[in-house]
């Protein structure tokens, strides 16, 4: 039951990893990417087009370029995260007690 969801976050961990890339060294292409992120190449093509379509990044003729809102979703990424791994604390807490 949980795997999926530990496959998710890894997901999201490596789509992060790709925006604070393209945030650093924009315009910046495919091959680049994989280059400085150590990822295969199959893998940064993938999140680079799912973060297209969430609208954090946009191609241009010299390579992808993070928008506005990839600069919104980092600056709030902490809080976020602290809003989950206090929903997971819960979740385990409630477990201990049932247990």
């Amino acid at each position: 039951m949980l795997s999926k969801l530990k496959s998710e976050i890894e997901l999201v961990s490596r789509h992060l990893e790709v925006i604070r890339a393209v945030v650093e060294h924009q315009p910046i292409g495919i091959m680049k990417l994989s280059e400085i992120l150590g990822l295969p190449y199959h893998r940064v093509r993938y999140s680079l087009r799912i973060l297209e379509q969430d609208g954090y990044i946009r191609a241009s003729s010299a390579g992808a370029v993070a928008t506005p809102l990839a600069a919104d979703l980092l600056a709030s990424l902490e809080g976020e995260v602290d809003e989950l791994i206090a929903l997971l604390e819960t979740i385990k807490r409630e477990n201990s007690r049932n247990i």
